[in-house]
């Protein structure tokens, strides 16, 4: 179990395959489902306990065998007729209206209903209000999601779209995501889209009214892919797809392959760029290269909210050395009592986090110069693609990049909560 979410996942078990298949109607929120998920024993279990929300349960089935089971307080229990040992599934039934996860620090989360249909926004628990999940942060495993909807619908999932057949008044849609995924990442999006081609494998869905100014704010997009694969190495998926909601969204949602924007985010100005650099990046920080533990959050957020700092200085904005000056300027006036190493959960997306974890990356690219800096982001999207990691392997990795010790810089970064000299 992970320190920071012991109540969340089973470390007993472990995820290699998702298989969703889900109805969905928008016009009463009712969400029908059948889960199948793929899994392998740590050692042998007489009851198998999966994170799920209040959608209620009609059947569960283990390699295919009825098993009894309780549902309550966010978990299902289930009992095999006998213990698993190895390799098993389980499969399971449910159907309700989808509601998203009240949480204590960061309000509703998963599933939830817009004006006209439906997003998925499940950072960090929200997963398990649409389907049963080991909701580990580091049990990443492979996803087939089907969603039937309403024909004037259009539906997003992760990875590739393999499917779209129609019949009478539904339109089922089946994405693959053959690259693993944290549950947190996994997502559906269900609207009234119009899908926008920018190149090279991108898209913007969104609403018609909204058209011509996303088109401008996003045709940047292709050419923000090419720099951030020359900085930080290729693109970790085989596809790249933006949702603009019709409604307004207080911050732009990220999944795997995918992100999301409120109507508010577009002003066909360009006003909100860093944003689309922003949710660009954690492709590769946070998709690609996941936590291994979300005390480790500094290694999303600090890398994507620097990395909208490097395409301000590779586009004619404010160079990343500015932008650093402001961004301590402005840290040096808030509290100085938080430890982003080691934020506790109250603080996962306290924008200190963020932002602190820019300036520590900037302060160790003034240390180890340019080449030797972006050696160090391509190897660690390398060695880690696809898989999760610590501050503690980052940091070890730095270091063989560099012949100067930065014990004493990562600690003031990132275990002081006094902020450190840029």
């Amino acid at each position: 179990m992970t320190g920071y979410l012991p109540d969340h996942g089973d470390s007993g078990y472990r995820v290699a395959h998702y298989d969703l298949d889900l109805d969905y109607k928008p016009h009463t929120g009712r969400l029908g489902g059948r889960a199948t998920l793929s899994a392998v024993t740590a050692a042998p279990l007489s009851r198998v306990v999966l994170d799920f929300g209040a959608l209620p349960v009609s059947r569960v089935l283990v390699d295919g065998r009825p098993a009894r089971h309780a549902h309550g307080g966010g978990k299902l229990r289930v009992r095999p007729t006998r213990p698993v040992d190895g390799p098993f599934t389980v499969e399971v039934r449910y159907s309700g209206v989808a509601r998203p996860i009240r949480t204590r620090h960061w309000g509703e989360l998963g599933w939830d209903q817009l004006t006209d249909g439906a997003l998925v926004a499940s950072q960090p628990v929200g997963a398990s209000s649409w389907f049963p999940c080991n909701d580990l942060v580091r049990d990443k495993a492979t996803y087939r999601i089907s969603v039937t909807a309403p024909s004037p619908y259009t539906v997003l999932a992760n990875g590739v779209q393999v499917e779209r057949r129609s019949g009478g008044s539904s339109t089922t849609w089946v994405y693959e995501q053959a690259e693993p995924m944290a549950t947190y990442l996994a997502s559906v999006q269900v609207g009234q889209y119009v899908r926008l081609p920018l190149g090279d494998g991108q898209d913007v869905a969104a609403p018609a009214r909204l058209l011509r100014a996303v088109r401008h704010d996003f045709a940047r997009q292709p050419q923000m892919m090419g720099v951030f694969e020359e900085l930080f190495g290729p693109y970790p998926f085989r596809a790249y797809q933006v949702v603009v909601t019709d409604d307004e969204l207080e911050v732009p949602v990220e999944a795997q392959g995918m992100s999301v924007f409120g109507a508010n985010h577009v002003d066909g100005q360009r006003g909100h760029e860093r944003l689309v650099a922003h949710e660009l990046a954690h492709q590769w920080f946070g998709n690609s290269v996941g936590l291994a533990d979300w005390r480790d959050i500094w290694l999303n957020e600090g890398f994507a909210c620097y990395a909208e700092w490097l395409w301000s200085e590779r586009s004619g904005g404010p160079t990343a050395a500015v932008l650093a000056d402001r961004a301590r300027a402005r840290l040096a006036r808030a509290p100085q009592d938080l430890r982003i190493g080691d934020p506790g959960v109250a603080n996962l997306f306290d924008d200190r986090v963020y932002k602190r974890g820019a300036l520590t990356l900037h302060g160790l690219r003034t240390r180890q110069g340019d080449p030797d800096f972006f050696a160090t982001l391509r190897e660690w999207t390398d060695s880690y693609r696809h898989r999760t990691a610590t501050t503690g392997d980052f940091m070890a990795l730095a270091q063989r990049h560099t012949a100067y010790p930065l014990g004493l810089f990562f600690r003031s970064w990132l275990e002081d909560a006094r902020l450190p000299a840029l």
